[in-house]
């Protein structure tokens, strides 16, 4: 597998595997308008603008992106990072792909800098994020647009 920060010819085959993995994975989850939103919001501008202030990584097979995450400040904060746009295209869902994903982005800069570290996970996500040490934030099972809010804090 490569990994690698995204660059400017990702973006479209990024978006393109983004679509595909809303478009496969949160129909059980979601309704039909919350995933086209998704999928708009996520769109190529939108994607190199999160580029711009995060560190955002592409996971190749064989030159294909079959995953993605980034990692940056949380509002521009020095000690608490968030995690982002954290997607497995889902020809690879359930391999470890997800794992990796989180263990590049915890070792990344703005993790190790961070004493706090949160994700906004998508109901389907919930269960990998908790396996991985993230709880809900404050202890409040917390659900705000289509998103459970979540931390880990970093025992550096």
């Amino acid at each position: 597998m490569e990994i690698n920060i995204v660059s400017d010819s990702d973006f479209v085959e990024l978006h393109e595997m983004i679509k595909k993995t809303c478009e496969i994975s949160f129909p059980p989850f979601y309704p039909e308008s919350f995933i086209k939103e998704t999928i708009a919001s996520l769109n190529i501008e939108n994607l190199k603008k999160r580029a711009s202030f995060t560190h955002f990584y592409v996971f190749k097979d064989n030159g294909k992106i079959i995953g993605c995450g980034a990692i940056g400040p949380y509002w521009n904060s020095e000690t608490e990072s968030s995690l982002f746009t954290i997607f497995v295209d889902p020809d690879y869902q359930g391999k470890g792909i997800g794992r990796k994903i989180i263990e590049t982005l915890e070792n990344d800069y703005y993790f190790k800098r961070a004493k706090r570290i949160e994700v906004p996970a998508g109901i389907a996500a919930l269960p990998f994020y908790k396996k991985m040490g993230y709880v809900h934030k404050n202890g409040v099972l917390t659900y705000i647009d289509g998103h459970f809010a979540l931390e880990k804090f970093n025992n550096k």
